[in-house]
């Protein structure tokens, strides 16, 4: 009679562990996947000029600048790019890169954006859609 007591307590014993390991995995899975937040930068993003770039969760973007204010024609950009803390690194297709700080306030992003090697160009851009 004991015999068959333990052989039954040590089956729920198993059967609890098994339970709180799994119960233990489906609360770990929840708070993992709770802790990733997108990018505050994917979307598009534009201003009154005509400027705006769109940057693509899988780590593109497409931009089109206008070099000057005065110049009716605009370059469009498009490559890779990332994030290293306040710093974006845009690799463009054509070989160059163009290194820039920036900040989001509200819906706006703000960045400097390098038209050639001794000129920039200073964005103040909104967001349009996601």
């Amino acid at each position: 009679m004991i015999n068959i007591f333990l052989i039954c307590n040590y089956d729920f014993m198993g059967l609890l562990r098994k339970g709180m390991i799994a119960v233990l995995a489906a609360v770990a899975a929840v708070f993992l996947s709770a802790c990733y937040e997108p990018s505050p930068l994917y979307g598009k993003w534009a201003d009154n000029y005509g400027n705006q770039i769109t940057f693509i969760s899988d780590g593109t973007f497409v931009a089109k600048i206008f070099t000057s204010d005065a110049d009716e024609s605009a370059v469009v950009y498009q490559g890779d790019y990332s994030v290293i803390d306040n710093v974006l690194v845009f690799s463009v297709s054509d070989g160059n890169s163009i290194n820039t700080e920036w900040d989001i306030r509200g819906s706006m992003l703000y960045l400097e954006w390098a038209v050639s090697e001794n000129r920039t160009k200073q964005l103040t851009l909104y967001h349009v859609s996601k």
